[in-house]
C-alpha cells in the first residue's frame, strides 16, 4: 500500500510527558523488575502450596499462598516519591532507627529583645547606647546611667 499522491500521511508518535518515567516493558507489559517479583511471588505461592498443602486444607493453604505471595507482588510495583520499595525502606530504617534525631525549635526574635531591654531599662531609668565591638562582634547594647554619657 504506497503513499496517494496528493493525500497528507499523518505519522504519531506517542512520548511520555516526563522523560524520566520511561520504563521497558519486558514480558507481559511488565518492566524487568516487576517481572522479577512477579516471578518470585508465583514462586513463593507454590512453594508455600507444596510445603502445607499435606497439612492443611485447600482453602486455607490457597489464602496462605495469596498472604505469602502479595508482600513480593507488591514490592515489584511499589514506588514512592521516585523510589523503589527497597531505597524507600533504607531511608525510613535510616531516618527512624539509625539516625532518629529530635529538634528542638527555640524561635528567637531580636526585636522582641530589644522591645524587652528598653522596657526594662525604662523601669530602671537606664538609658542604652549602641556601640559596635572591636572584635567584629555584632552591636550590643552598653547601658549608661542617667548623666554618665562619654559619648
Amino acid at each position: 500500500m504506497g503513499s496517494v499522491p496528493g493525500k497528507e500521511e499523518n505519522l504519531e508518535i506517542k512520548i511520555n510527558r516526563e522523560i524520566r518515567d520511561y520504563t521497558e516493558s519486558v514480558f507481559f507489559g511488565l518492566s524487568p523488575r516487576q517481572f522479577f517479583f512477579s516471578l518470585a511471588a508465583v514462586g513463593v505461592a507454590v512453594g508455600l502450596f507444596f510445603i502445607l498443602r499435606k497439612h492443611f486444607g485447600t482453602e486455607t493453604v490457597s489464602w496462605v499462598c495469596v498472604l505469602g505471595a502479595a508482600p513480593f507482588a507488591a514490592l515489584g510495583f511499589f514506588r514512592y516519591h521516585g523510589m523503589t520499595a527497597e531505597q524507600f525502606l533504607w531511608v525510613w530504617i535510616r531516618s527512624e532507627i539509625l539516625e532518629p534525631k529530635v529538634y528542638h525549635f527555640r524561635p528567637k526574635n531580636p526585636y522582641l529583645e530589644a522591645a524587652e531591654r528598653m522596657k526594662k531599662a525604662e523601669k530602671e531609668k537606664t538609658h542604652f547606647v549602641l556601640r559596635r565591638v572591636k572584635d567584629g562582634q555584632r552591636e550590643k547594647p552598653i547601658a549608661e546611667q542617667e548623666g554618665e554619657s562619654d559619648v
